[in-house]
C-alpha cells in the first residue's frame, strides 16, 4: 500500500514533514499541527489517488499563507480600533444594533454568501471594497448583499417587536 493510497497512510508518511514545513511559516508548532490536521479533515470525504505530496505541500503552503494574511487582518483592525479582542457582544447595522442572538437569528435566513458578507462587514469590519475583493465580487454585489442583510434585519425587528 503506497503513501497515498488512503489518507491514514499518507497522513503517517508525510505528515511530520508538512508540519514542518507549516511550521516554518507560521513560527508555531501547534498553529503548524492545526493547519496540517484541519487539511487532512478536509481531504478525507474527497481523497483521490491524484493526492500526492507535492499536492500536499501546494496545499500547506496556501493554508499557512491565509493563516499569516489572517493575522495581518487582525493586526491591522486591532490597531485601528486601539483595543484589546473582545467577544462579540454588538455591532451596529447602521442605526440597528445587531447582537449576537440576532446574528445567530440572520444564520438561519441568509444563504452562505449573505452570511460571508455579513460576518465581513460586521464581525471583520471591512469596508464594501475590501469585501468585494476578499471574496472577488464586484462592489455592487456586496452593497445588493448588504441591502438584503439590513432588510432581514428589519423583518426580524418587526418580528420581536410584534411577539
Amino acid at each position: 500500500m503506497d503513501a497515498a493510497s488512503d489518507p491514514q497512510s499518507a497522513y503517517r508518511a508525510y505528515g511530520p514533514a508538512l508540519v514542518r514545513k507549516a511550521e516554518r511559516i507560521l513560527r508555531s508548532r501547534e498553529d503548524a499541527t492545526d493547519v496540517v490536521h484541519a487539511l487532512f479533515v478536509d481531504l478525507i470525504p474527497k481523497w483521490t489517488r491524484d493526492v500526492d505530496l507535492p499536492y500536499l505541500y501546494r496545499a500547506i503552503t496556501n493554508r499557512c499563507l491565509n493563516v499569516v494574511r489572517d493575522r495581518g487582518t487582525r493586526a491591522r483592525l486591532l490597531e485601528r480600533e486601539q483595543t484589546a479582542a473582545a467577544p462579540i457582544a454588538r455591532v451596529t447595522l447602521e442605526d440597528q444594533v445587531v447582537g449576537v442572538g440576532l446574528i445567530g437569528a440572520l444564520a438561519e435566513r441568509l444563504d452562505e454568501g449573505h452570511l460571508e458578507v455579513l460576518v465581513c462587514r460586521f464581525v471583520d469590519d471591512m469596508t464594501q471594497e475590501e469585501i468585494a475583493e476578499h471574496l472577488r465580487l464586484s462592489r455592487k454585489t456586496i452593497g445588493k448583499r448588504l441591502d438584503r442583510i439590513r432588510d432581514e434585519v428589519i423583518k426580524l425587528r418587526g418580528e420581536e417587536a410584534a411577539s
